[in-house]
């Protein structure tokens, strides 16, 4: 078997690199490895990193969009552009560690799933004191979505809105994806599930970034486009 993973990056030249080393050491047991960057438009130093990154492993490609589309598009893009029997989405800005990588493709490889989802949301917030939860808006805002994706298809599911997902091929097949900015997380959840098939979520840990880190995802805004995602979804395709 051979794993297609896929990083979506924006202006990540900060990280970009680091999570290029991280993914290329994971070690997988005899599956085969093929990395595609989907560089989204940067304009900082992101480009330069990838080019200038050695790569010992001959499975690598980088694919750049002329300006900024989104993440759902950089996901579409290399997908499109994967050849593997599974497809692991991981994004640039080393909020989630590609050692769980390994324990992720597990269940795939052991015929046991079709899709996996790394859940960051089966543990309890911290509410106050030196190890309180970061972005409580946001943990609370995902449990939110996924209790309503639970409710709307029938399936639970504890983390919806997690980065951390892999899919084999067989998965995806005959689905087609449109959305080009974060909604892309709720609708190929919707459209997964819509297929009948099982979502099967493995617990990580992750090293969470503020806004002034170069998070993204704008709860307010990004909240509300997901639940109608979720809503459109469970009626039409």
């Amino acid at each position: 078997m051979k794993l297609s993973i896929i990083i979506p990056a924006y202006n990540e030249g900060k990280t970009i690199g680091e999570i290029l080393k991280k993914v290329e050491k994971v070690q997988l047991n005899g599956v085969g490895k093929e990395i595609i960057v989907v560089d989204d438009g940067s304009i900082d130093a992101t480009a330069s990193v990838i080019s200038n990154f050695q790569f010992p492993i001959s499975n690598f490609k980088i694919i750049r969009h002329k300006r900024n589309l989104g993440k759902g598009a950089a996901v579409q893009t290399g997908i499109e552009n994967a050849t593997g029997d599974m497809i692991l989405i991981q994004d640039a800005d080393l909020e989630y560690d590609p050692k769980d990588i390994p324990r992720l493709i597990e269940p795939i490889i052991k015929n046991k799933s079709k899709v996996v989802y790394g859940t960051r949301l089966r543990t309890k917030p911290v509410l106050f004191g030196n190890k309180r939860t970061p972005l409580l808006a946001h943990f609370f805002g995902n449990k939110f979505l996924s209790l309503a994706t639970t409710i709307l298809y029938g399936k639970k599911i504890t983390d919806m809105e997690t980065g951390y997902k892999v899919f084999h091929k067989s998965a995806l097949a005959g689905i087609k994806l449109k959305a080009k900015s974060f909604d892309f997380e709720p609708e190929i959840t919707a459209k997964i599930l819509r297929k009948g098939i099982e979502i099967h979520e493995i617990d990580i840990k992750t090293n969470p970034r503020g806004y002034g880190e170069g998070k993204k995802l704008v709860a307010l805004k990004d909240g509300p486009l997901a639940m109608w995602t979720l809503i459109k979804y469970r009626f039409i395709n």
